[in-house]
């Protein structure tokens, strides 16, 4: 019999030791497990961390590469890089089920068990040994190091409970509680922000990773666990919480660098992926391409922001919860007005300030401003570089003595008149107040190529946006949403301007 060939059906029928030497089994590291699943993903060009989305180039190939080498892993990256999620799809390239000595505390392998507990069970019923099936979803074990975490927690320590309970001498073996590490034994083991773990809990990891061993007590264990480490670390904690002890460091064979998504493109597709819309009406709701590059750009402005710590990174987190804000901004408004669908606005994007504000760590700088102002701010940033993929620069037109394509709604401007855009109004208000200044339509229609009906006036919108982040008009935030004017009378206006904006206002 070939027991790579049998089924999880056929695996599971197989119960006692004695079946289990019949099939022809044979005892395999974890590490050389990986390595031989990856092997056969690669050869079938099958996809191991899907869904995961610009390291295609970077980060996978080495992850592989690793795997390969059969050496433990520390992911280095900022937050909100799929580190941890990496961490769990390994699992993917486990077994589908694998033999334990039934009872067994480590996940003993049967035909080569480490505790006294399997050894002395396989000594007294032979072939007769009962097993059990482990699924490899379950081979997985992550903590989350924190100042607290103790020698005991990961390695174990002497329980004396069990000593008076069962009678036993301090110096029997069985009165050992044995601690996360161990009971992991034939797992893919993480610890997720190493650096937070103290110095001396990290020295305690050593023999593990070396020697493959643990000590505890004073017992003289020879314990050769087999485990696939696989660490994450943010290079921040490094100076402002602790350190990766340098002997661990040279312990765990291979530091694989992440990074956030190099293009727009990915950004989107990881946040369409992330973002939780079940329940919501999005067959509803339409959002033009233009907005889903919004989102996105917002991230990439506040990772390049003066007012944002750029050593603490900005997660993929901003744009999902920025996204699903966005989605929940133009829910509320269909329920508001009892309308069938709605196109998202690009005052909507005020509704996503709250997803802003709690991502982006603020320096000093950032703190005086306030994080409202900040992320507002973020936002204009977003419009203003995206306003030029879809229509002429308003700085070089103003310029150009002829041909200043804006020159028609700016007048309509001057001559007094401003525009109110309420959060809630309706499509049918909405769009009336768009099409009231004159030249607006014409220069959305002559210059947005391929443009759907349905997304006119949501670029006639981003249209005053972008005049304004371009300083050819007075943008003013209102408790429901926004009013655009003439430049120059507002500077007259005794009431607040962008500059007097605070988290009060808008809010």
């Amino acid at each position: 019999m070939e027991y790579h060939k049998l089924s999880s059906k056929d695996l599971l029928k197989i119960k006692t030791l004695g079946e289990l030497k019949a099939s022809g089994y044979q005892p395999i590291s974890i590490k050389e497990e990986l390595r031989k699943n990856l092997i056969h993903k690669i050869k079938q060009k099958e996809q191991v961390f899907e869904g995961i989305w610009g390291y295609e180039d970077t980060v996978i190939p080495d992850i592989e590469r690793a795997i390969l080498s059969k050496h433990n892993i520390n992911l280095l990256g900022l937050r909100g890089q799929a580190k941890t999620r990496i961490a769990r799809m390994m699992t993917h390239l486990l077994d589908e089920y694998i033999p334990v000595v039934q009872g067994s505390e480590l996940n003993d392998d049967p035909l080569a068990p480490l505790s006294s507990f399997s050894k002395e069970l396989i000594h007294t019923k032979g072939d007769q040994t009962p097993i059990t099936w482990w699924h490899r979803e379950d081979r997985y074990t992550e903590k989350l190091a924190t100042p607290d975490v103790s020698v005991a927690d990961l390695i174990g320590d002497v329980d004396p409970i069990k000593a008076a309970t069962l009678k036993l001498s301090y110096n029997d073996e069985r009165v050992i509680h044995y601690g996360l590490v161990p009971r992991s034994n034939r797992s893919i083991f993480v610890i997720n922000e190493l650096p937070d773990l103290q110095a001396r809990i990290q020295v305690a990891l050593f023999n593990i990773l070396q020697e493959g061993d643990i000590q505890i007590r004073g017992f003289k264990l020879r314990l050769p666990l087999d485990i696939q480490f696989v660490f994450t670390a943010n290079p921040e904690d490094y100076t402002n919480r602790g350190s990766i002890v340098t002997p661990l460091k040279d312990r765990i064979e291979s530091q694989i660098i992440t990074h956030y998504p190099k293009s727009i493109e990915i950004g989107k597709r990881i946040t369409a992926q992330e973002a939780r819309l079940e329940g919501k009406p999005v067959e509803k709701i339409h959002v033009p391409e233009l907005m889903r590059d919004l989102i996105e750009q917002i991230a990439i402005e506040a990772r390049k922001s003066e007012y944002v710590d750029e050593k603490s990174g900005v997660s993929a987190r901003l744009t999902i919860s920025a996204f699903e804000n966005l989605i929940s901004a133009a829910e509320r408004r269909l329920y508001l007005n009892d309308e069938e669908d709605t196109v998202v606005r690009i005052s909507d994007l005020i509704g996503v300030i709250p997803a802003i504000t709690g991502k982006v760590e603020l320096v000093y700088e950032g703190e005086q401003e306030g994080a409202g102002l900040v992320a507002y701010n973020l936002i204009g940033k977003a419009i203003r570089t995206l306003f030029t993929d879809y229509f002429p620069s308003p700085e070089q037109k103003k310029k150009e003595k002829e041909g200043n394509p804006y020159v028609i709604p700016l007048a309509w401007f001057g001559e007094g008149n401003t525009l109110d855009i309420l959060a809630s109004t309706s499509n049918k208000d909405y769009k009336s107040s768009l099409h009231k200044v004159p030249g607006l339509e014409n220069l959305v229609t002559s210059m947005v190529k391929n443009l759907p009906e349905k997304e006119k006036e949501f670029y006639m919108e981003f249209l005053l946006h972008g005049l304004s982040e371009y300083s050819q008009l007075s943008k003013k935030l209102l408790d429901t949403g926004m009013q655009f004017k003439d430049l120059f009378s507002s500077m007259f206006d005794m009431g607040a301007s962008d500059e007097d904006f605070d988290e009060e206002d808008g809010f």
